[in-house]
């Protein structure tokens, strides 16, 4: 008998590849596989592209107006146009994951991930997109779970990375991204892009299992867990003529599920806990003449113990130990030993770990470990009469399970559980089972798709709140940056000069935000920013003090047109009417007083060849029968304007901003916690500790690059955190932070118990 031939090896590492290995260095079957399947995903696509004219002539012969013909006529032509671009960008997405096998990739987000050179609202044409490649995504995976499993744990088997099924980049969610990604350059409609998306699912995505059942064999002559035994390759209706019976197509899958998928996992693990029973595991002492019960029997004691388990489950409560007590007790009223049967009580012991796993996970909220606790019992009802719930990912039960630790991943302890919709939604699913579960698991089915459904619009309304926010932080970054370029704009400009005091304080507090709302409006590189920075300096030399006489000519052709353009500019940013009178005011007492200085240094001759001009005018409206010419009273004539020296940098505060905040700590580049910083992946879930008692959960939504934000959001997807780098990089250091793992829990929970397992047989 073998001892672990059929057991899934889920966290093997070829001894011939280690984590070390040099960068780009693959396998040779690795590279065998990817130019296989490369050339395979070409024809498809050119395929596709075949096609695509066809589909696309006959939907503009049918069209119902002239509007949507020329939309399919247009994207005809656009597709002509981008066809081998397109081809060129899909097979560059899918060739990149295989060159970085080896490596570990720092600070990219993952497939799908928003970028924030182009933010935008969710718009329901994007959602429609989503749902689309969702639904694509679940067919192939219902059709080929099984090689898309095989195949990824063969690729982990020669890789120092950890993929799983949605990052393996042949598995239909990656395939989808990429050929998504090289799309993005057409400018179609959303009716026409689901068109071919429709086209990709049809040429590409149906044939996906000849690649999934060749790229296994490959991988298998190559000698990469041959234990792992594959279905049959399903045939196309179009190639087997068989495949159009129903009868054919029922048996075929109940077949496959009842006879590979079970011997694949359930057989292996009941050979690990032979092998491990009565050293490492405790034998339970039974009577020689004890008969096992049937399964049926098993299930009517497990209903029996569902029915009156204690709410809530506490930590003493041990479900082996209360079914040996009925047992007992059936056995002394009968007058006859009972036990359970060898393949039962495997199923038991395989359930209880599973769940010791899931308990002391941190992962799960502990306000809602007790909840899923409680699902043990129902979890092992379904386990005694379908052994497929230990191999098959697409088990109602094993989903709704791993469904239920997802939602409840972002799940704070400071979340009101009386009136968390969530944790009622879970209690609901959890009571539901309890009250009704007997022995049809079409329960389970039910429940998962009334749990997903609610989760899916808890899902697609923190979503639109998470982009807003995402939205509102890429408008805070721009407007933080153009406050620095209008900070270094005026330092550039005023930093130790001595200027009348008027002017300093209308550069910094009036013509700073006309710069900063031009910045927005029209970036560094306008003419208009070029003007408002003309006119930042004209005014600037209209304060200093001259001698030449020809910057008195300059001064009197240059002051109209400088306050001309000082009060277009203050109007355009809507800044305070009084307060920019008080301004113009003074400034225009200082220029007269200018003048007043040129007279009293100028010889007499000068003064007379160069009359007051009648352009030195206030810049005011006429009053009614009024001249605009300023008239100063010789007191006013005479008096110094107030002068300072701009010493200290000039600092804009954001709205809302009490003060500069203190310059952070700064690590080596090469800092451990700087390099587990840019690990980080927007999506993301980590848990702050705050202090001794209070914990955080939360997502990284977004990084927010011009500003080097990190924006985290909670499970509703309001914004509750906002980090640097640098400060992340601290909260690292102090042990303050901890990711959360966000894979299947009952994939997390099965790897585990797989490993205890093997661990106790070796010892």
């Amino acid at each position: 008998m073998k001892t672990d031939a059929n057991v899934v090896h889920l966290n093997p590492v070829a001894a011939e590849q280690s984590p070390t290995s040099p960068v780009g260095r693959l396998p040779v079957a690795l590279i065998h596989l990817r130019d296989k399947a490369a050339q395979q995903l070409k024809d498809a696509l050119q395929t596709l592209f075949d096609n695509a004219d066809d589909t696309l002539f006959e939907m503009a012969d049918r069209a119902a107006s002239n509007g949507e013909q020329n939309a399919f006529f247009e994207a005809m032509r656009d597709l002509r146009l981008k066809r081998k671009s397109i081809e060129r960008g899909f097979l560059q997405e899918v060739f990149e994951p295989f060159a970085t096998f080896n490596q570990y990739e720092v600070g990219r987000a993952p497939l799908g991930a928003v970028s924030f050179d182009s933010l935008a609202l969710v718009q329901h044409d994007e959602l429609e997109v989503s749902v689309a490649l969702e639904a694509m995504i679940a067919k192939v995976m219902s059709r080929d779970s099984m090689a898309v499993r095989h195949l990824t744990t063969r690729l982990n088997a020669l890789i120092s990375k950890k993929l799983d099924d949605k990052s393996n980049p042949l598995g239909p969610a990656a395939l989808c991204s990429a050929f998504l990604e090289a799309c993005s350059s057409l400018g179609v409609e959303i009716k026409v892009k689901l068109i071919i998306l429709k086209l990709f699912e049809k040429y590409v995505l149906a044939d996906l299992d000849q690649l999934y059942a060749e790229a296994n064999q490959l991988l298998v002559a190559a000698g990469v867990l041959p234990e792992l035994k594959s279905a049959p390759v399903r045939r196309n209706p179009d190639r087997s003529p068989a495949a159009h019976d129903p009868a054919q197509q029922a048996g075929a899958a109940a077949g496959e599920q009842a006879g590979d998928s079970v011997q694949e996992v359930f057989v292996a693990l009941q050979e690990l806990l032979a092998q491990v029973r009565g050293r490492a595991m405790p034998r339970r002492e039974t009577p020689a003449d004890a008969s096992p019960i049937t399964s049926r029997d098993l299930l009517r004691l497990l209903s029996h113990m569902q029915q009156h388990a204690p709410a809530p489950v506490g930590d003493q409560f041990d479900l082996r130990e209360q079914l040996e007590q009925l047992l007992s007790s059936a056995s002394a009223r009968s007058g006859k030993a009972r036990m359970v049967g060898e393949v039962d009580e495997d199923v038991i012991n395989l359930v209880s770990m599973l769940f010791e796993f899931i308990l002391d996970d941190r992962t799960l909220p502990d306000s809602l470990k007790a909840l899923i606790a409680r699902l043990q019992i129902p979890m092992l009802k379904v386990a005694v009469l379908d052994k497929t719930f230990f191999s098959r990912g697409s088990h109602p039960a094993r989903r709704l399970l791993n469904e239920i630790a997802s939602a409840a991943l972002g799940w704070g302890e400071q979340d009101d559980t009386q009136r968390g919709s969530l944790y009622q939604k879970i209690e609901q699913v959890v009571q539901r089972l309890l009250n009704d579960f007997v022995d049809d698991p079409q329960i389970f089915a039910e429940l998962l798709a009334d749990f997903l459904a609610f989760t899916g619009n808890e899902r697609r309304r923190s979503e639109l709140l998470e982009q807003r926010t995402r939205d509102a932080e890429e408008g805070s970054a721009k407007a933080e940056l153009a406050r620095r370029q209008v900070e270094l704009a005026l330092n550039e400009r005023l930093l130790g000069k001595r200027l009348p005091e008027v002017v300093v304080r209308l550069l910094q507090e009036a013509w700073s935000k006309v710069l900063l709302l031009t910045c927005l409006k029209h970036g560094v590189d306008s003419p208009e920013w070029r003007a408002a920075l003309a006119t930042m300096d004209d005014l600037v030399w209209s304060a200093q003090p001259h001698e030449d006489p020809e910057a008195r000519l300059h001064l009197l052709q240059l002051v109209p047109g400088l306050l001309k353009a000082l009060r277009e500019g203050m109007a355009s940013a809507a800044f305070d009417p009084f307060s920019t009178g008080e301004f113009f005011s003074q400034l225009e007492i200082l220029h007269v007083q200018a003048f007043q200085r040129f007279k009293r240094v100028m010889p007499a001759a000068e003064q007379d060849r160069t009359e007051e001009p009648a352009e030195l005018v206030s810049d005011a409206p006429e009053a009614a029968g009024e001249p605009a010419t300023l008239e100063l009273s010789p007191a006013a004539a005479l008096e110094v304007p107030a002068m300072i020296e701009v010493v200290e940098e000039i600092v804009l505060l954001a709205p809302g901003q009490i003060g500069v905040s203190a310059p952070e700590i700064c690590l080596a580049d090469d800092d451990e916690a700087l390099l587990r910083v840019d690990s980080l992946r927007v999506g993301s879930w980590v848990e702050f500790q705050e202090d001794a008692e209070h914990k955080l959960r939360c997502k990284l939504a977004a990084v927010i690059k011009p500003t080097g934000k990190y924006i985290f959001v909670n499970r509703t997807g309001m914004k509750i955190l906002e980090k640097t780098r640098m400060g992340l990089a601290i909260e690292f250091r102090r042990n303050a932070i901890r990711l959360l793992d966000d894979a299947l829990l009952f994939d997390r929970a099965l790897e585990s118990v797989i490993g205890n397992l093997r661990k106790l047989k070796g010892a």
